[in-house]
């Protein structure tokens, strides 16, 4: 995957990009990165890059046509335009979902505020605008770097266990992941859930699922019921069908078939069957 980065501090990503596993996938070649200055395309003998806002304020505001120039030059000279992001606090909140839609895409080109922000004339020339959550930072650096590890860590080859992102928190069925335990089996009185020890797959599996539905509900019941529109409300309607058709075919192995059972009123206490 091609990554560019528009930013004015290239040297805040150096220990980013040559640690751990992004750093393992840049060395790879699974990330190509590149960077881009704004300052390279600014205005006059300092190269300026921002202008005080009309209509007044305070701050100072990203010009557009130093940030549009630096983009088409970078296009140009990586040999083709990649999907641009602009970080924002105004942004839509990043979820899992975004870094998988992003996965998919050859190439991404981050857009790094400073400043009081962006020319609005600016989004005409991106293809989306993305933030971290409801807060505000100095810059779209470290909202770029949690974007390119959430992103990174889906390509293939990337971790050594591709079923890691499977099984975890904001996965695709949108639930939080279920406690994790490792040895010592007892630390201080607390101890490691029975059934994670018995070696019944099935029984751990179901403890599992359980613990992820009650965890999501308590901490994030946001997500929980979205969970349960799109999914839970339809599991449940399973479950009680499956129960239904078991208890049906219990009754016919009793020798009696289901229309024979609904049919046949139970016998008073105290009366006769003749």
């Amino acid at each position: 995957m091609r990554v560019d980065l528009v930013t004015l501090f290239p040297e805040l990503f150096q220990g980013f990009l040559t640690t751990s596993f992004v750093g393992q996938a840049v060395t790879s070649g699974t990330l190509d990165v590149a960077f881009a200055s704004p300052r390279d395309h600014g205005l006059g003998k300092h190269r300026a890059v921002d202008d005080t806002p009309y209509g007044g304020g305070s701050g100072m505001v990203f010009r557009v046509d130093v940030l549009v120039a630096c983009l088409e030059a970078q296009d140009a000279v990586r040999g083709g335009r990649g999907h641009r992001i602009l970080l924002s606090p105004q942004g839509k909140p990043f979820h899992q979902t975004d870094a998988r839609r992003l996965a998919q895409l050859p190439a991404l080109t981050f857009v790094c505020g400073r400043y009081e922000g962006f020319d609005e004339r600016l989004s005409g020339y991106v293809d989306e605008e993305l933030s971290l959550g409801d807060f505000v930072m100095t810059g779209g650096e470290v909202a770029a770097m949690a974007m390119i590890e959430a992103v990174a860590r889906l390509l293939p080859g990337v971790l050594g266990n591709a079923h890691s992102t499977v099984e975890e928190s904001h996965s695709e069925e949108g639930l939080l992941e279920y406690p994790q335990y490792t040895r010592p089996q007892e630390f201080r009185g607390a101890t490691v859930p029975a059934i994670l020890s018995t070696g019944d797959h099935a029984k751990i599996a179901a403890w599992r699922a359980e613990e992820s539905r009650r965890r999501t509900a308590e901490r994030r019941p946001d997500m929980y019921a979205r969970w349960y529109e799109e999914t839970g409300r339809a599991l449940e309607a399973a479950a009680a069908a499956r129960a239904k058709k078991k208890a049906r075919r219990s009754r016919t192995k009793a020798g009696r078939s289901p229309e024979a059972t609904e049919a046949t009123s139970p016998t008073t206490p105290g009366e006769s069957e003749s």
